[in-house]
């Protein structure tokens, strides 16, 4: 950690195993854990709480104040997880007094120029490709991946397990499990190759695809589906998260795009 080109704040709690390339500048109220690398011309803001073995690259700017009007100067932090990747470039801004954090989980790849918002909260082993642009109070559940140039709504929820599109415009909660895609964004289904990689059954996989069936291609509106999945289809782990997702929904679900997939 000895690195007489760094700034380092004498208030900064950092680590002895620590690594500080050139040029890093650390401000006070500071926390980075045991194993962190932080890249040369790295800059890290009060409220920054990093975990352990994170490895951050040249560029990035971690905990600035909220790109946000409403902002007054509140004590608000930005929470980094163990075993995180913070590509170049990438900015993330600390929380507002709406949840006073934005958080990054655990085992996360935030690639190059990408950009998490203030209130966000990044769940573990998430992928957010290069340039992936997060507004305000976004929540990404686990083992989601968000394509590079995407850019997501305020306030929208992705659900654990989604595959979002490069490019995409992300308007309305994504339902957990699925991929999406076009222009408006849709359902294009189930994202069956990541969860085979992360142990799900066969029958787990067949009775997801039955459930989005209901949702997205049998024609119902989203209150009849949800009526016929929990009249029809056996109660699960994975049936009730989606059906959570559904009726926890404060900008509705994305749409499916209809006749194409029939």
């Amino acid at each position: 950690m000895n690195q007489p080109l760094a700034y380092v704040n004498p208030q900064a709690k950092v680590a002895n195993t620590v690594v500080i390339e050139p040029f890093v500048n650390i401000e006070k109220n500071v926390e980075i854990n045991e194993g962190t690398w932080i890249g040369s011309n790295v800059t890290i803001m009060e409220g920054a709480r990093i975990g352990k073995n994170c490895r951050i690259f040249p560029g990035a700017v971690i905990s600035a104040i909220p790109q946000d009007l409403k902002f007054q100067g509140e004590d608000t932090i930005v929470r980094i997880g163990d075993n995180t990747t913070i590509r170049e470039f990438v900015t993330v801004n600390r929380g507002t007094k709406a949840n006073y954090e934005t958080v990054i989980g655990d085992n996360c790849l935030i690639m190059a120029y990408a950009h998490i918002a203030h209130d966000c909260i990044v769940g573990n082993n998430c992928i957010l490709a290069n340039a992936a642009t997060l507004a305000g109070h976004i929540e990404i559940d686990d083992w989601a991946i968000i394509g590079g140039l995407v850019a997501i709504h305020q306030f929208v929820k992705i659900g654990a397990h989604t595959m979002v599109s490069g490019g995409s415009l992300v308007r309305k909660d994504i339902p957990p499990y699925v991929k999406c895609a076009r222009e408006p964004l849709s359902y294009v289904g189930v994202n069956s190759i990541g969860l085979r990689r992360r142990g799900f059954s066969n029958e787990q996989i067949n009775q997801i695809q039955d459930i989005f069936r209901v949702i997205y291609l049998k024609g119902y509106n989203v209150t009849q589906a949800v009526e016929i999945i929990e009249a029809k289809i056996p109660a699960t782990p994975e049936r009730d998260e989606i059906l959570s997702f559904i009726s926890t929904s404060s900008r509705g679900i994305m749409k499916g795009y209809g006749k194409l997939l029939q």
